[in-house]
């Protein structure tokens, strides 16, 4: 499963990208009241994707975290690389050492079909993407 942490990561990601004004720049603190998350928290985490290259940042009087057009190009997956790595992806499903194709666990079958779906929606859907959807579609990112 996906920790929370990179739960807050993507829908931060997702907040930052849809439905603003592009020209100003976005407050850790707004972030967090909007998607009621601990600010502390939330500062960690924009501070990591920051770092990582996923979003943009801004120091100083009238900064904040804003994206890119190359930000938004990419994949969902690389929010989930740098937050919780990939390592969910190849893990077993109940959490064996041992679980392969030669040598499954009761549900190996199912959760291995699920897992590479999701794989394959991360890998293929851009943070533009899930933006879009979310404008567009009027979904939502925050409770």
């Amino acid at each position: 499963m996906l920790s929370q942490k990179c739960k807050y990561a993507i829908r931060s990601v997702i907040y930052l990208s849809s439905d603003q004004d592009k020209s100003k720049m976005t407050g850790g603190k707004e972030i967090s009241d909007m998607l009621k998350i601990p600010q502390a928290f939330t500062g960690r985490i924009l501070h990591e994707l920051s770092q990582k290259k996923i979003i943009s940042s801004l120091k100083g009087p009238g900064g904040g975290f804003y994206m890119t057009p190359e930000n938004l190009q990419l994949p969902i997956l690389k929010i989930v690389e740098a937050i919780d790595g990939l390592g969910f992806f190849k893990e077993c499903g109940l959490g064996l050492d041992v679980c392969s194709e030669k040598r499954p666990c009761p549900v190996h079958d199912t959760f291995k079909q699920c897992r590479d779906q999701l794989f394959t929606l991360f890998s293929t859907k851009s943070i533009k993407d899930l933006a879009h959807d979310v404008t567009l579609h009027k979904l939502f990112v925050v409770r």
